[in-house]
């Protein structure tokens, strides 16, 4: 069986319209999203509403959804986290917290986004060739992607336990980190980069100003030796601050 997946940080639904746009046009069996707003019942501004807009516009699929924090912002306080779409049905779902929890009233500066909660999102699809494991990771954030620090570590020992010994893996998400970074290269000792060290970035640069950013692959897939690699590209769209990737696998 052929799947294809798209992994995308939709930049708080920034450029919605676009984001739609092209994962409309990816037609993704499996879509891992990072930066959702969604589930805010009083937000009348769509970009607060991006999994619902979302689902409105791809169709029928099936979905979970994982708030990390509510966000205090000037418009109000709306939820934010990681949600999978896919085309199969969902039988289990689980995520973790690598570091800190659910934040019910955060606000984003530059002393808080150590603090930003991050999350390892995990659902078992069912698919016409039984269970797959799809984990969609926001990691842990540091501006330094080579820092193997003491939440990196806790965050690639969290992905390790949960994915070590589980058949038909796919993880992909922002991880916050270069490939480079030790807590990558631990990740790897378990399942298989589908990307490796080929991409120079990851990032959008007209939608950032830090020069830093155009050397920093921080969006990534992983796969378990039972899924093979059939196609991979990141395509340069005007999307997100970040780009996306997009992979067809076999199972």
């Amino acid at each position: 069986m052929k799947l294809k997946a798209v992994t995308l940080n939709v930049f708080e639904g920034n450029l919605l319209d676009q984001a739609i746009d092209f994962l409309k046009a990816e037609n993704a069996d499996i879509l891992f999203l990072q930066e959702v707003y969604g589930l805010n019942d009083q937000a009348s501004d769509g970009q607060f509403r991006t999994l619902e807009r979302a689902m409105q516009s791809l169709g029928e699929v099936y979905y979970d959804y994982v708030p990390g924090l509510r966000h205090n912002r000037k418009e109000g306080k709306f939820l934010q986290g990681n949600a999978i779409l896919s085309k199969f049905p969902i039988l289990k779902r689980n995520a973790i917290f690598f570091n800190d929890p659910y934040n019910d009233n955060f606000i984003d500066s530059p002393e808080t986004n150590p603090m930003f909660p991050h999350v390892l999102q995990h659902v078992v699809l069912n698919t016409a060739i039984g269970e797959v494991n799809a984990f969609n990771l926001h990691g842990t954030w540091d501006l330094d992607g080579d820092n193997y620090s003491e939440k990196r570590q806790q965050m690639s020992q969290a992905i390790i336990k949960s994915v070590e010994g589980k058949i038909r893996v796919i993880l992909a998400g922002d991880t916050n980190a270069k490939p480079t970074n030790k807590a990558m290269r631990n990740v790897e000792q378990y399942l298989n980069s589908v990307f490796g060290n080929e991409l120079k970035s990851t990032f959008n640069m007209n939608r950032k100003d830090n020069p830093g950013y155009a050397t920093a692959a921080v969006d990534m897939m992983f796969v378990s030796s039972d899924v093979k690699i059939i196609e991979k590209t990141c395509p340069e769209v005007d999307v997100s601050d970040h780009l996306p990737l997009v992979a067809i696998f076999e199972i």
